[in-house]
């Protein structure tokens, strides 16, 4: 969804980036300096993925039968019309996801379109089953959907997701899967697609004809093949003492490529050293699997002390990957020697590579990691999770420096965002938003270890520094929760400040739901405090969101009165990109409001700082606005030349929400100088864009222009089709100022289709709904259609009044051309047909 009006400069520009810091603090001037200086170009999309599966296994060994099963189930993807589902199940350790992966990448080409990979954590200790919906998210974020826009319930991410897989030759990966309740919903629902599921139970409940491979330990012949494999030194020891070994591995390959990591490390041990070692550690080890537990203990046994220690921190972790920044500070040691332990433990084994220097654990490691900590540890681990927590909320605070779109002051406290260990360099937006995406995951689990624990300061500064991010790349319902959660926190603390600046954070993303009501309590809250504290680049802040609330409302005086306020307070501190995003909200409500010239003045001034600034999205929502403004007024070349120059911004930045924009102003601009065809073509392609990111108001706005269209090329039923639709997503979402235009259309569509009752109905209502909130242009086209009613009808008296009173109405507004009224003009000129 979006907060865009038809015709309106999409997306708000980034105003500023300055946090300020409550509180003293060694790192206050740093924060203060870089916010000041930065001015950063547009974030980048999330990027589609092609493919996402793990590394092969090098040693892969044996498992024939089952893989020919998988491949003849693979074979019948395609037929019968529905997804071909492979779920293959075995206790832990036993190489599921190996087997999984290894299939994956022998039959990739026979599934060119995509090949996904997902872990749904069902035994990953610390963490929580992934919800299907969640797990949904992932995916359409994965295939192109913007994950702001997805659907906020499951059953309608489902359908979304098999949506988009209709008609693709695809294979997925769901990995670790804990009941069939939580696969289904993801399951494709076309034919040419592989699923392959791995759980440690037997899922047979799963839909359709799927097939079960039930995974068991190595026969041993493989299992020692495998370990001579890992260990090829092993292969002068006699044939006995690798069978013994592997025995002892109970022929399971985790337990059996531990092993041979630690004798491949040991270049003195035989194998009868490490059969005694494994025989020791059995006397000594209970575990679900005993012979697992063992090799975890020898490869543990053996590291250094240090190693030992690093490891057993790294099991503390809430999330589920680190890299060597965060790794450090959980541990308490430099960069370099994080970096050089994280690479001696992927050596042995018990790291894996889940990224480029980034790696994860598998689920029994980790809980041995926790365990060990545990045993270790008779004060608990307090210093390493606040080591941990400091390093992500001061990085992430930096991050959403870079990443900002509107000035705010943090209420973090400076105690807990100046950590002892170093961070990376963020020195612009895009190595602070790879930063904060490739984290994404560890700092939702990090908000959710200190929700749960009840750390009410770490929620609101957690959740603050993740604000944009949440923003740009988190379903908006999961977002609202984490504000909401935040301004909870901060009332149970008393901090106002932390208060309001999550009700601002609600209040966004509340709007960008259509939740228009519920977004204006919130931001009207935040600028009640924000005047409390006398913080005025918070009220400043709360008066953009609210002028912005109240435009898409139709309160068009209170919206300007909003924008007003909100743009004297930014030049009173000299923030000139908070002018930018008051100047274009200024400029976009004299425009619906029909003050053409104060329009194009605010809009000609947002674009002049934007451009001395390099903001080049604020660029594109000026040049939109003022595509729309000199349309309005019959300037069309002038309309042309900045639309055409904001869609190709756009396109440069990636930016489709401003390219649906810039292509529905094109469209406008094209039918009214007779390129019905490059209209259609123009806004075809805004509506197939508005319909992936799941932007209503813009499916609405470009549904309107094709209406338009059909209805001049004689389309007339494709014109109440389009017309019909739009209407329902505006009165759906409150959008009375669309509605009008729209009821206007219909009106007009009626009128040269013979029904003169229908015709004048939707007009009066239009004209009705103008007047309620002030809509000067839309008033005027409902006068016009009614005198054309009128005029067609023979009573001319009538007709006459009513186009007087239009006229009137388009010269006192300085309007040549309504939103699409062409034909209203021809009548007010005595030019067009009388039907």
């Amino acid at each position: 969804m979006t907060t865009s009006p038809p015709g309106a400069a999409s997306g708000d520009p980034p105003d500023g980036s300055q946090v300020v810091m409550r509180g003293e603090s060694r790192d206050s001037s740093t924060f203060t300096q870089i916010a000041t200086q930065i001015v950063q170009p547009p974030l980048p999309p999330p990027l589609e993925v092609r493919c996402s599966l793990p590394p092969d296994t090098a040693a892969f060994t044996g498992r024939d039968e089952e893989l020919h099963r998988i491949t003849a189930v693979a074979d019948a993807a395609g037929a019968g019309g529905v997804v071909a589902v492979c779920a293959i199940d075995g206790m832990p350790g036993v190489g599921k996801t190996a087997l999984a992966v290894h299939v994956a990448h022998l039959l990739r080409h026979r599934f060119p379109d995509r090949q996904l990979f997902i872990d749904l954590h069902s035994h990953t200790p610390g963490q929580d089953p992934v919800s299907p919906g969640a797990a949904l998210a992932g995916l359409l974020t994965a295939v192109g959907v913007d994950a702001r826009n997805l659907p906020r319930d499951t059953p309608g991410r489902a359908g979304l997701w098999r949506d988009r897989m209709a008609g693709q030759q695809a294979l997925l990966v769901l990995d670790n899967a804990a009941s069939s309740g939580q696969v289904t919903p993801l399951l494709p629902g076309d034919e040419g697609c592989l699923v392959l599921v791995t759980s440690r139970r037997h899922l047979g409940d799963l839909p359709g004809a799927a097939a079960a491979v039930l995974l068991e330990a190595l026969p041993p012949g493989n299992a020692q093949e495998m370990f001579l494999r890992l260990a090829p030194r092993a292969a002068t020891a006699t044939a006995a003492a690798a069978a013994e070994l592997v025995r002892l591995a109970g022929y399971l390959p985790l337990a059996i490529s531990l092993l041979a990591r630690v004798y491949a490390r040991h270049r003195s041990w035989t194998l009868a050293d490490l059969t005694g070692e494994t025989k020791a550690s059995l006397l000594t080890l209970t575990a679900e699997k005993n012979s697992i537990a063992a090799a975890f203990e020898v490869s543990y046994r053996y590291l250094a002390p240090s190693q030992q220690r690093f490891f057993r921190c790294l099991g503390l972790h809430p999330g589920t990957t680190i890299e060597a920044y965060a790794a450090a500070a959980l541990a308490g040691t430099g960069l370099q020697e994080a970096a050089g332990h994280l690479d001696a433990l992927h050596g042995e084994g018990l790291l894996t590579e889940a990224g480029y220097r980034r790696y994860g654990m598998h689920d029994l490691i980790r809980r041995y990691a926790r365990d060990r900590a545990a045993a270790n540890s008779a004060h608990g681990h307090g210093q390493e999770l606040e080591r941990l927590l400091d390093y992500y909320q001061h990085t992430g605070t930096l991050a959403e420096i870079r990443l900002a779109r509107q000035t705010r002051t943090s209420s973090a406290p400076a105690a807990l965002v100046a950590p002892a260990a170093a961070v990376p360099s963020l020195p612009d937006s895009t190595r602070a938003l790879a930063w904060a995406r490739a984290e994404h995951a560890n700092l939702l689990a990090c908000l959710d270890h200190v929700t749960g624990t009840g750390q009410h300061a770490r929620v609101i500064a957690l959740t603050a520094a993740m604000a944009t991010v949440l923003r740009r790349d988190s379903p908006w319902a999961d977002a609202i929760t984490r504000h909401a959660t935040a301004v909870q926190a901060a009332r149970r603390l008393g901090d106002r400040l932390g208060e309001a600046t999550a009700l601002n954070d609600l209040g966004d993303v509340r709007l960008l739901t259509d939740d228009y009501p519920r977004a204006a309590e919130a931001l009207e809250a935040a600028l009640g405090i924000f005047g409390d504290l006398g913080d005025q680049l918070g009220q400043a802040s709360a008066l953009t969101g609210l002028g912005a609330v109240r435009r898409l409302t139709g309160d068009y005086p209170r919206a300007a009165e909003a924008l007003e306020a909100a743009l004297g307070i930014f030049g009173d501190l000299g923030n000139r990109l908070g002018q930018v995003r008051a100047l274009t909200g200024l400029g976009t409500v004299r425009r619906l409001t029909g003050d053409y010239p104060r329009a194009a003045e605010a809009l000609e001034a947002a674009l002049g700082i934007s451009r001395d600034l390099g903001n080049q999205l604020g660029q594109t929502n000026a040049l939109t606005g003022l595509g729309a403004v000199r349309r309005l007024t019959g300037d069309y070349p002038g309309a042309a030349e900045a639309l055409e120059a904001a869609l190709g911004i756009s396109r440069d930045l990636g930016d489709q929400l401003g390219q649906a924009s810039a292509l529905t102003g094109l469209g406008a601009v094209r039918r009214l100088t007779g390129d019905y065809p490059g209209a259609a073509e123009a806004l075809e392609e805004a509506l197939g864009i508005s319909r992936d990111l799941g932007d209503q108001l813009g499916q609405a706005s470009a549904l309107t222009g094709l209406g338009a269209v059909r209805q001049l090329t004689g389309d007339h039923p494709g014109a109440a089709e389009a017309l019909e639709a739009a209407l329902g997503i505006y009165r759906s979402t409150g959008y009375r100022h669309g509605e009008a235009e729209v009821l206007n259309e219909v009106g007009a569509l009626n009128r040269i289709r013979g029904d003169l009752d229908q015709a004048g109905a939707s007009h009066r209502q239009a004209r009705d709904l103008a007047r309620e909130i002030a809509i000067s242009v839309e008033e005027a086209r409902a006068l016009a259609g009614l005198g054309r009613c009128a005029q067609a009808a023979g009573h001319t008296a009538d007709a006459e009044a009513s186009l007087r009173q239009a006229q009137e109405i388009f010269q006192r507004i300085g309007a040549t051309e309504a939103a699409g009224g062409a034909a209203e003009l021809d009548a007010l000129s005595g030019t067009g047909p009388a039907t």
